[in-house]
């Protein structure tokens, strides 16, 4: 504590009065968060300890915008597990990027009467070019670094999805599709691998898109997750030696569309019972009986069954403890939600950069607020047993 004194004097000594506040502000910070990071390694930095738990990694750079301007924040990184101080505010970034993509908008003069009256109820009159590209920059640069970070360690399993917005490309509105991958890596938490914009959702813009993460170092991916998306599937065949689970939720909605109204709910009882079963062979017995009761009655239901068994019921070869949160894209579909919640407040994209610097600048935020999370989305223990089986899958050296 006297050493901390002494620099404190130190600082307070060599500051101008009008940077003391913000000096003082920053050197609280940076004593609050190497005080919380000792906390969790066990040891101080530099201090062999046999209580030790963990060892640090560096620092990653963040800007703090306070009442008495932005303070530059070294924030720690742990070797394993993640660290993200509880005094920043992870939303403010994201309604910085919609104000940037509102604000550009309506300079290049293409947003819609919507874009126009939040304009008017953000208060935002006589915009210059130049502040917006001075906020565009600002978002860019932390979006680019975020989407360039290496990934390191293993992510036994990913969830993949895409969403789809609105831009204007050579003076016409076109649907253009937003594609995002999140992980669970060898600490059971959970990221936000990337982000990809395309023109549809072809098998070789999915390829492509792995490919990137793969050279950023995904690696160790035993399942991928995702809805029956064209291309997605092949894919992930070609890029990782990896199980592919198709989503529950979207196989049963495709499943019912087979049935009358009266049978759905027979016919989704009945499917059900498979995923009850307590091991995958027995799911499997299950579902082939199943398939073999309505063939008689609803044969293409029974054909898609027959089809789609070794996908829907992939995710019951991990652990049992991973199911619930493995069957489905409900995971990533939230996070999607929330992407679409914000995009619907723009309307029409003035370009595809402005799509990244929303769409980025929101994931970026959900993925500092996961890693705030003191409960890991699953257990060290459960995960372990992925991570150390033999059967993990690597990245295809054809992905270089």
């Amino acid at each position: 504590m006297t050493d901390d004194m002494m620099a404190l004097r130190a600082t307070l000594e060599k500051t101008p009065d009008a940077d003391l506040l913000r000096e003082m502000i920053s050197f609280a910070a940076q004593r609050l968060m190497d005080l919380e990071v000792e906390s969790l390694a066990g040891a101080s930095l530099g201090e062999r300890s046999p209580d030790r738990r963990v060892q640090r990694n560096g620092y990653r750079d963040r800007d703090w915008e306070t009442r008495c301007g932005t303070v530059e924040l070294r924030i720690p990184k742990l070797r394993k597990g993640s660290y993200f101080p509880g005094f920043l505010e992870p939303r403010r970034m994201a309604e910085k990027a919609l104000t940037a993509v509102v604000q550009e908008a309506y300079v290049q003069g293409v947003s819609t009467r919507s874009v126009d009256d939040l304009v008017k109820a953000m208060g935002m009159t006589g915009i210059s070019k130049s502040q917006v590209s001075r906020l565009c920059a600002e978002i860019d640069g932390k979006v680019s670094s975020f989407f360039n970070r290496p990934l390191e360690g293993d992510w036994p399993y990913v969830w993949l999805d895409a969403t789809y917005v609105k831009v204007r490309r050579d003076g016409r509105v076109v649907s253009v599709a937003v594609i995002i991958a999140i992980g669970v890596n060898g600490d059971g938490r959970r990221e936000v691998l990337g982000m990809s914009v395309g023109a549809s959702e072809a098998e070789t813009f999915w390829v492509d898109f792995l490919r990137s993460l793969a050279r950023r170092g995904l690696r160790g991916v035993k399942l991928v997750i995702s809805d029956d998306h064209s291309g997605i599937k092949g894919a992930v065949s070609r890029v990782f030696n990896a199980s592919w689970q198709r989503c529950r939720v979207h196989f049963m909605r495709n499943v019912l569309a087979h049935a009358d109204k009266q049978g759905r709910r027979v016919v989704s009882a009945f499917i059900g019972t498979a995923f009850a079963q307590d091991s995958a062979e027995a799911a499997k017995a299950q579902w082939r009986q199943v398939a073999d009761q309505i063939r008689p009655k609803v044969p293409k239901l029974a054909a898609l069954m027959d089809e789609a068994e070794a996908d829907v019921l992939a995710y019951m070869t991990f652990p049992k403890d991973h199911w619930v949160k493995l069957h489905s894209t409900n995971s990533l579909e939230r996070l999607n939600g929330e992407v679409k919640r914000r995009t619907d407040l723009v309307g029409i994209f003035p370009n595809e950069e402005a799509i990244t610097r929303l769409v980025g600048a929101i994931l970026l935020e959900q993925n500092d607020e996961w890693a705030v999370q003191r409960t890991r989305y699953m257990t060290l223990e459960t995960i372990a047993t992925v991570r150390h089986d033999p059967g993990v899958s690597l990245p295809n050296t054809a992905i270089h």
